[in-house]
């Protein structure tokens, strides 16, 4: 049983580190990019090049990853995304959907339809066992390693969106841009440097999690509902919510698959459901009264 949290306890984490940036496009920068999963795919896809075909190891991937998907991030934010920000919502949705797809079919193109996996350092395969049974607690070394770099991840991005500068005028930016520009702050510089970052984080999750979820050319649309899980669930007003929402949702995916295999989806899926019923607003999102 331990086991398993620990597993949920990992993959939410994870989720967490791939969802963040689209926590942040919609709730700060009130934007709806369901293509966000192509930049997640991007970071797989590098990681997977880089091991494979140039010998590179993990560790260096994982910058890598992130710098490349934060450069197609800031180039579409410039040229594709920034028109869009004053569209209705359905505007943005059917236009990054459209993306998605075209991620979906650029991918199977360039790397083929089939799952790319990678081959992690020996020091990243071993696995701890603490306790005797039934309280056996299983560390598996990967895991352990993804629960660390996220839980570090987090810290940082609360601390610079709540006590920096950078923060400060983000949000300045987003409840007023006419103030905000007025006050000397660059609101297209800002927008530009958040959907960057919030890009770059979801290929650095698509790199470090390559070996729990596999990379092919459907990723951007097979995890889409996961990430919208998170985003929902967890409510937009801070990175708190998000990060409960996406332990919550891996704790109970894990559990679910593993002891009712054939239901483990409409677990998580009733789980959302039932949550969302009771707090439409998401668990952690301060309520409109």
């Amino acid at each position: 049983m331990l086991t398993i949290f620990f597993d949920g306890i990992a993959y939410g984490m994870l989720l967490f580190v791939l969802a963040v940036g689209l926590a942040v496009t919609l709730g700060l920068m009130n934007f709806i990019n369901l293509a966000h999963g192509a930049f997640a795919m991007l970071g797989g896809y590098t990681t997977v090049l880089l091991m494979q075909r140039m010998g590179a190891p993990f560790l260096l991937c994982l910058p890598c990853a992130f710098f490349a998907s934060a450069v197609l991030g800031a180039a579409l934010e410039r040229t594709l995304y920034r028109p869009l920000y004053n569209r209705p919502h359905l505007d943005q949705v059917l236009f990054s959907i459209g993306l998605a797809f075209m991620s979906v079919a650029s991918a199977d193109y360039l790397m083929g339809s089939g799952q790319q996996n990678i081959q992690l350092p020996t020091w990243l395969k071993g696995r701890t066992e603490l306790g005797e049974d039934p309280w056996t607690l299983g560390m598996g070394h990967y895991r352990l390693f993804i629960i660390l770099i996220c839980a570090v991840l987090t810290l940082v991005l609360q601390l610079t969106l709540s006590k920096t500068r950078f923060g400060s005028q983000l949000r300045a930016s987003v409840d007023d841009p006419v103030v905000a520009s007025g006050l000397g702050i660059n609101v297209n510089k800002v927008f530009l440097l958040t959907f960057a970052v919030g890009s770059g984080l979801a290929g650095l999750g698509g790199a470090l999690g390559a070996e729990v979820l596999p990379i092919d050319p459907n990723f951007p649309l097979k995890y889409m509902i996961y990430f919208l899980i998170v985003v929902s669930v967890g409510g937009t007003s801070s990175i708190t919510g998000p990060l409960l929402a996406a332990l919550l949702l891996g704790v109970a995916d894990v559990a679910g698959k593993y002891y009712v295999p054939k239901l483990g989806g409409f677990i998580v899926y009733s789980l959302m459901i039932a949550i969302l019923l009771w707090r439409p607003q998401g668990l952690f999102a301060r309520s409109s009264k």
